[in-house]
């Protein structure tokens, strides 16, 4: 049976036009942006079969790659183009209401936006998150992009970005594409380098985090790393 055989009222796009898109559930939703199924599955079900594929979450489905949602059945490179372009929209609007509002309220909501941020990359990025005196964001900044293993960071660039946005305190992050949250030597030598050149203009290193895919991001405070 097709979505268009189900009763009205039942049907994902008449159902949120009726009752909005927060009456839906997740596999509703995506099969609206899928549009339709295949042979002897409604979109409803292939939706449900790519939720399924990633644990039922959506956060993996929006970081991965467009090849990889090209092999599941039902969708092909055209729908996947489609659907990364629905869900990138919907990260990219997160983001900024993360940005937007006091995202330093717990240590949990930093690593999630850091993890929308920077976990779906493919080339490792050096990022600044400069804060204010009461801790607030005043500017998420990418400062360096490398290659898949490595990038440059030079410490004098970052004190002159602190310096024009006269930040109090800084926030470092980068991400290990390999999928390894673990810090390297060079890493720790880096996050040591920047505390002591910030500290001659008086700002305060809070932490740094390794972003690596799906895992909790690695906080170098909590290591005992700062």
């Amino acid at each position: 049976m097709t979505i268009s055989d189900w009763p009205v009222s039942e049907r994902p796009r008449e159902k949120l036009l009726q009752h909005g898109a927060q009456a839906l559930s997740p596999a509703e939703l995506l099969a609206i942006c899928l549009r339709t199924g295949v042979r002897g599955k409604s979109a409803v079900d292939v939706a449900r079969d790519l939720l399924e594929r990633y644990g039922g979450r959506l956060l993996p489905l929006i970081e991965a790659p467009i090849a990889e949602l090209s092999s599941q059945t039902g969708l092909g490179p055209a729908k996947a183009a489609q659907l990364k372009a629905s869900l990138e929209i919907s990260r990219r609007a997160l983001l900024q209401t993360m940005a937007e509002r006091d995202m330093l309220g717990s240590p949990a909501a930093v690593r999630d936006w850091l993890r929308l941020k920077l976990a779906h990359l493919g080339h490792e990025v050096f990022m600044v998150l400069l804060l204010d005196a009461q801790n607030r964001l005043i500017e998420a900044s990418e400062l360096f992009r490398g290659t898949l293993t490595q990038t440059s960071v030079y410490p004098r660039e970052v004190v002159k970005l602190a310096l024009a946005r006269n930040a109090s305190g800084v926030i470092f992050a980068h991400n290990h594409p390999s999928g390894t949250a673990e810090p390297s030597r060079a890493d720790e030598c880096l996050t040591q380098t920047l505390k002591q050149a910030l500290a001659l203009i008086d700002v305060r290193v809070l932490d740094h985090f390794i972003v690596a895919g799906m895992a909790q991001p690695l906080s170098f405070s909590e290591r005992g790393l700062l």
